[in-house]
């Protein structure tokens, strides 16, 4: 089991009410992990159109969740 802190950007922030939420889980990958948070909060986005990144750095999501890590979910961000 792995306690994780999760950050939601953008408008998966608005999605589940919140830009950060610390779980414990036993995903055994960032894919997991992402699938776990989109049924909790019913997240539309598909992760296939989504960045993953790990202790600030981008990561895949076949990565290996790790206790103590920081996991950000972004989305797409449209602007100008």
């Amino acid at each position: 089991m792995a306690k994780v802190r999760l950050l939601y950007f953008a408008s998966l922030r608005e999605a589940t009410g919140q830009d950060v939420e610390v779980v414990d889980s036993a995903a055994p990958d960032l894919a997991t992990l992402y699938a776990e948070a989109a049924a909790r909060h019913a997240l539309a986005w598909p992760r296939e159109r989504l960045r993953v990144a790990v202790d600030g750095a981008f990561a895949q999501w076949d990565d290996a969740l790790r206790d103590g890590s920081e996991v950000a979910f972004i989305p797409p961000v449209s602007g100008g």
